[in-house]
């Protein structure tokens, strides 16, 4: 689930991050909706790194927890600029869903088979001897 979630996330991310300030701008009016109304350009940025950034980090399992939650923010900006312009569940529930998704996998951490594992639980079982 990590990996093709993490897959998923570097595609729609990466348009994002690549479409530059006034793009940037537009993404982070979204804000707007949760009551912050300064420096859009920087929100929008921020969201596009979330999403790009975050999914890399998703698909190699490193700072795993910290990722899921900047995602679960970001699809909870995403889902509340979508109630907050009056749409319904068919325009929210994506990022709704998604958001349930990053929560859950913060919960149930990133797995044996991820860096997070070989390099925490390795210095760990090192501190315990």
């Amino acid at each position: 689930m990590r990996v093709g979630i993490g897959i998923a996330f570097v595609i729609h991310g990466f348009p994002k991050l690549a479409g530059g300030a006034e793009v940037w701008e537009e993404l982070g009016r979204a804000m707007g909706f949760i009551g912050i109304t300064s420096y859009p350009a920087f929100w929008g940025f921020m969201a596009g790194l979330a999403e790009f950034g975050g999914g890399i980090l998703l698909i190699l399992g490193i700072l795993f927890r910290p990722a899921c939650m900047a995602l679960a923010f970001t699809m909870l900006a995403a889902m509340m600029f979508h109630i907050g312009k009056g749409e319904g569940f068919i325009q929210f529930s994506h990022a709704m869903e998604d958001g349930i998704i990053f929560l859950a996998m913060l919960l149930i951490g990133p797995g044996k088979f991820s860096l997070d594992e070989k390099i925490f639980m390795k210095n760990k079982a090192q501190l315990s001897t």
